[in-house]
């Protein structure tokens, strides 16, 4: 067993479960939805894209790639939530809470072709 493979596949586990954590629930009701859930996606997927840095097969690339896009993602939701509780007039609206609810969405199918790409990678080192 290698230990840098297992934290590297805990981790990339880890923000793929806490973002479809705080995807799940209704897309425009914000108690659906916890802000701490969403600060945690972001951090363990920064810390995914960190791990992945030193990867520098074609698989990895690729894993870079979708752990990027899940960053960003996870970022403009957070800017959004940030927005909306601390500068918008009108505070939370369901229409917001719908477009940071769609950005996790998205990083969240970046999160799940993520761990696709590491199970990939995985069969390949077993052949």
């Amino acid at each position: 067993m290698n230990r840098e493979k297992v934290i590297f596949a805990f981790f990339i586990v880890l923000a793929l479960t806490l973002n479809f954590g705080f995807f799940l629930g209704g897309f425009d009701e914000i108690a659906h939805h916890n802000v701490y859930e969403l600060f945690a996606a972001t951090i363990v997927s920064m810390i995914c894209t960190v791990l992945k840095f030193g990867d520098r097969t074609h698989i990895g690339a690729l894993m870079l790639a979708t752990s990027l896009v899940a960053d960003l993602q996870l970022v403009v939701a957070a800017m959004m939530w940030g927005y909306g509780v601390q500068m918008s007039v009108d505070g939370m609206t369901p229409e917001l809470v719908s477009s940071i609810v769609s950005l996790s969405g998205g990083a969240l199918l970046a999160n799940v072709v993520s761990v696709v790409l590491l199970m990939v990678e995985t069969i390949m080192v077993r052949r």
